[in-house]
């Protein structure tokens, strides 16, 4: 059967290359992004119809549901876009391969040696992290408790309705990755690395689009290059390429937008429009976090579209934007759980604890909101200016020290305590985070803050001009404000900066082009040197990043085993080491079909619990803030922490009760695990 499946995946795939083609210019890297788009475009509706119909763990009807809706794009792009230009895929990627070559023969030594250099570690890194992708399973924090959690317990229960899991975001997260993480899964038959295809699809993606917006904005084929290897190597963004983490996915929606956008800049062509609104919709309906990017977004569409020599065009340039994107929000934002989470929570988001937790709510009055945004604004800028990567080793991290001493220095003759003021965090500010922290949540590495930021600033304040570079500056720095100002310091939203990374790596094309900035004129050889120096930096950070990423080694370091021979219960606590007892006592005792009721807590690591074929049936009996259930009589085992049933609960602990074993003894956490047990109840 699963030969069945992956026949008809690939048979889809086709299709979607197909309409793509209806839809693309004919441009190889446009072709690659609307198939994309087209990709989760259907599958994500697919899975909110079979929702509907309880029917989301059923194959055969996400195969029919996803080629029927492909099939009513390709009806709907036909209508669209009426005139089309005919032209074969196969030979565009011959013309596409002919001019790499002769483009590689033509450059000068020097942007040989960085081009090589480049190529050399995105390979190297590429491959390392197929085979992470492939063969280590998840064990991301957030999927542990909710991401993919849910998506298993939607799997079981035939439906991604509410059901009211221990963690918030079970039941309030925006369906819609959820949708094509279910697809994934099921369409290979189960294997439970497809989780991982949409996140490691995007980095590849993002790098595609990120080099058609610089050909559309630059023209120049090694500027253009340059500025997609350079993103490629942005350290989280990178780190990201192997998790289930959701910001990577948000990362190449914004991407293809940005590219449809100054497409249309290039083209005028009505079509882009359509794909702008499309893409806008799905983005939105991907994580509300793409609120903090509506300002960013807004700037570059007043560049790219709302420029308008007059009112008439202005006009119907907004209608055909707005009606596309009205369009696209209604059918794939408003249906991923917006809606729901209102009727349910009485807010798009979710409860108000949810809220409270990490938002601008936490900031109390406006004057403290001014004052603390202001000081996470410094804060996160201070983040950035770390070597991240290199300083994994211990050479690396005395440098870092002795770079960042200056910074320190004023940081403390200005007397801004950014360190000490602790309230207002999810973890407070630290000058030297610590290893756990910035190992596996780097920023962007060398080059954010020794080319990228500074390129930025002169720009914005026009010591170098360029019309278009000073409109994606506003929108880098609107960007950086909403996130700063959005909600307390917390250093882990260093992973939102990726999605600032796509405007502030175009900055990367003066490079080549500005005539006081250019590297391809002869002479300047301090300036060359520095940049070589720059991007050697940054593509040794970025293998390093990845080899000495201990949440996934791909070889024995810092006396943790490989992540391809580790065990899987330890592997998929690591982040939470007390509890890997406990779990593992109970993998070795409940029976891999077994039916367990789940008593846990918002933070209980769940994933684990499924087993190793994800086969257990799990039910929680503590939904967030709803109180206990009891216990349904299907259930074979209790599984409960100790703080949800005690003596006094609605369920009481008993003598036979089995304590699992949680390490007690470990410290420095970043969250205690609790005391487990477990009953057998027939």
């Amino acid at each position: 059967m699963v030969i069945v499946y992956l026949l008809a995946f690939f048979l889809f795939l086709l299709g979607v290359g197909y309409v793509a083609k209806q839809v693309a210019g004919p441009s190889l890297t446009e072709w690659l992004i609307v198939s994309f788009l087209l990709f989760t475009g259907s599958v994500i509706p697919s899975g909110f119809l079979l929702s509907a119909l309880d029917l989301t763990a059923s194959t055969f009807s996400w195969i029919a549901a996803t080629f029927s809706v492909l099939a009513l794009h390709l009806g709907i792009w036909k209508m669209l876009v009426p005139v089309r230009q005919e032209y074969a895929v196969s030979v565009i990627l011959n013309n596409r391969l002919s001019t790499f070559r002769l483009w590689i023969a033509e450059l000068s030594p020097y942007l040989k040696f960085i081009f090589v250099f480049m190529f050399g570690t995105m390979f190297v890194i590429g491959v390392t992290n197929l085979i992470l992708v492939l063969f280590t399973a998840p064990n991301e924090w957030d999927s542990m408790t909710g991401h993919l959690n849910r998506a298993i317990r939607y799997i079981q229960r035939g439906t991604m309705e509410h059901f009211g899991g221990a963690n918030w975001n079970m039941d309030t997260y925006p369906k819609s990755v959820t949708s094509i993480q279910i697809y994934s899964y099921l369409i290979t038959g189960g294997f439970e690395n497809a989780f991982k295809l949409i996140h490691h699809l995007s980095y590849y993606i993002t790098l595609v689009s990120v080099f058609g917006i610089a050909q559309r904005i630059g023209r120049n084929l090694s500027a253009s290059v340059f500025c997609a290897l350079a993103y490629g190597m942005f350290l989280d963004f990178l780190m990201q390429a192997v998790t289930t983490e959701t910001d990577i996915v948000l990362t190449a929606y914004l991407s293809c937008l940005l590219y449809f956008l100054f497409t249309f800049y290039n083209t005028r062509e009505n079509r882009y429009l359509y794909l702008a609104g499309l893409t806008f919709g799905i983005a939105f309906g991907h994580k509300a976090t793409f609120a903090l990017l509506l300002p960013s977004v807004f700037v570059l569409m007043l560049y790219t579209v709302f420029l308008a020599p007059d009112l008439k065009v202005f006009f119907d340039r907004f209608i055909k934007l707005a009606a596309a994107i009205v369009v696209s929000v209604m059918i794939y934002m408003l249906p991923t759980g917006y809606v729901k989470n209102i009727q349910v929570f009485g807010h798009p988001i979710g409860p108000p604890t949810a809220l409270r937790h990490q938002s601008i709510e936490r900031f109390g009055p406006l004057p403290n909101l001014v004052k603390q945004g202001t000081r996470n604004v410094l804060r996160y800028s201070y983040d950035f200016f770390n070597l991240d990567g290199l300083r994994n080793a211990q050479w690396g991290y005395d440098i870092n020290t002795v770079m960042r001493k200056p910074l320190v220095v004023i940081e403390d003759k200005l007397r801004l305590r950014l360190d000490e003021e602790k309230v207002y965090a999810i973890v407070p500010f630290s000058f030297q985070r610590r290893f756990e922290n910035y190992n596996a949540n780097p920023y962007w590495g060398a080059f954010g803050f020794a080319l990228i930021l500074p390129l930025i600033l002169l720009v914005f304040v026009r010591v170098f001009w360029s019309r278009v570079h000073w409109f994606l500056a506003l929108a880098f720095i609107l960007h950086f404000i909403a996130v700063s100002y959005s909600a307390v310091y917390d250093p882990f939203k260093g992973r939102y900066f990726i999605e600032t990374g796509l405007f502030g790596v175009l900055f990367l094309l003066l490079l080549f082009s500005h005539h006081r900035l250019s590297i391809i004129k002869p002479r300047r050889k301090i300036w060359k040197g520095y940049v070589a120096l720059v991007v050697v930096v940054a593509c040794v950070s970025a293998v390093m990043s990845v080899y000495l990423n201990i949440r996934c080694l791909p070889f024995p370091a810092y006396g943790y085993e490989s992540a391809l021979k580790a065990d899987r219960i330890k592997f998929q606590t690591f982040a939470r080491p007390d509890i890997t007892p406990a779990y593992e006592r109970y993998d070795s005792i409940v029976p891999q079909n077994a039916t367990v009721a789940l008593a846990t807590t918002n933070s209980d690591f769940e994933y684990p619990l499924y087993g190793k074929k994800l086969t257990r049936k799990l039910i929680s009996i503590n939904p967030f803030e709803e109180g206990l259930r009891p216990i349904p009589k299907e259930a074979d085992y209790l599984f409960y922490a100790r703080s949800v049933i005690n003596d006094t609960s609605k369920i009481k602990a008993l003598p036979g009760d089995l304590r699992l074993g949680s390490d007690t003894t470990l410290t420095n956490l970043d969250e205690k695990g609790e005391d487990y047990y477990l009953r057998k109840l027939r």
